[in-house]
């Protein structure tokens, strides 16, 4: 049976990946959507959910809700990696909706609809769902399992030099729910660095006659060209889309109980996790984390397969409905 399934996104060219691929993956179903400010601010990153949602067209459409500003301000530098719109420039046209449901109610409804058999993955910082469990105190125990993009155990940063972007983008939700009374798993840079998406793997997927193909790659080459001049890597990280595979498919990842608090002050260390690990801890392991992966080589083949997959079902869907025109 598929897994119910609540993503929770800032898209960033990595999540409209993750969208595409979990609308037709059949080892789920997608219950509901929400958009979170992260790669990109708030507004662009619900523009772009509704965008993305409005162009793959799915039989099924999931629930969409959109998250609004951190309640805190950091000087974040937005369309460095992704474009100013997010998409690599794509600009998908989009009817946006004049009534928009808060992210946080969406979520909170989501769950309470069918408790303990919602799983929720966050792909960006964790300000909707901090707000949810806010909103609604009883809900972190409704949640099935929350895996949570985010973090580094060796304090190794991608924002800062301890941080990781989504903790440093929101600390505050995230100390809120690493800290909630929930099922957790963290899947850090530790782990979601050691895979690169290379051009290679990028010409695997469908090539521009197909209209997901061609969307995946107009995307996407700004992005790499970016990560080239930026980080000097010939591909990208695909954080997002690791995470997603390791929640859904679990026997890749090797884990391990800890405990995990977040720094929300320090004009240094802001956002960055901070683990017990000392011989003898004090503190109470309160997350699950993913410290290695099983079958590594096979992880990004299987990306490239389930991308693919969405490509050639939205394809036949196109096609049919053209006929029957």
């Amino acid at each position: 049976m598929p897994k119910k399934v609540l993503l929770d996104v800032d898209p960033g060219v990595v999540d409209a990946f993750v969208i595409c691929a979990a609308m037709y993956d059949p080892a789920v179903e997608i219950v509901a959507i929400t958009s979170v400010g992260g790669s990109v601010p708030a507004s662009v990153a619900a523009k772009n959910l509704q965008a993305v949602i409005e162009f793959i067209d799915p039989s099924r459409l999931p629930r969409i809700g959109m998250g609004g500003v951190a309640d805190i301000d950091l000087p974040l530098d937005f369309g460095t990696l992704h474009g100013v719109d997010g998409l690599g420039g794509v600009q998908l046209p989009v009817a946006e909706l004049r009534t928009q449901h808060p992210a946080e109610k969406v979520i909170c409804d989501t769950i309470r609809n069918d408790p303990e058999n919602v799983m929720v993955i966050c792909m960006g910082p964790l300000t909707n769902i901090a707000r949810a469990f806010a909103r609604d105190p009883s809900l972190p125990g409704l949640v099935r399992h929350l895996y949570i993009t985010g973090g580094s155990v060796a304090a190794k940063g991608n924002i800062t030099p301890c941080a990781e972007f989504n903790f440093y983008a929101d600390p505050a939700a995230a100390k809120t729910v690493l800290n909630a009374p929930c099922t957790k798993t963290i899947v850090p840079l530790d782990v979601t660095e050691r895979l690169i998406f290379t051009l290679d793997d990028l010409d695997k997927l469908p090539d521009d006659e197909n209209q997901l193909g061609k969307f995946y790659k107009n995307m996407s080459l700004p992005f790499f060209r970016s990560y080239r001049q930026k980080f000097g890597i010939e591909g990208i990280h695909i954080h997002d889309l690791i995470s997603y595979m390791l929640a859904t498919r679990p026997e890749y990842a090797i884990t391990d109980e800890m405990a995990c608090d977040v720094e929300t002050i320090g004009q240094i260390t802001r956002g960055m996790t901070v683990f017990d690990q000392r011989d003898k801890p004090e503190w109470n392991n309160n997350t699950e984390v993913v410290k290695t992966l099983k079958n590594e080589d096979e992880i990004i083949p299987n990306i490239t397969t389930l991308l693919t997959a969405a490509a050639n079902i939205n394809a036949k869907k196109y096609s049919k409905e053209n006929k029957e025109k």
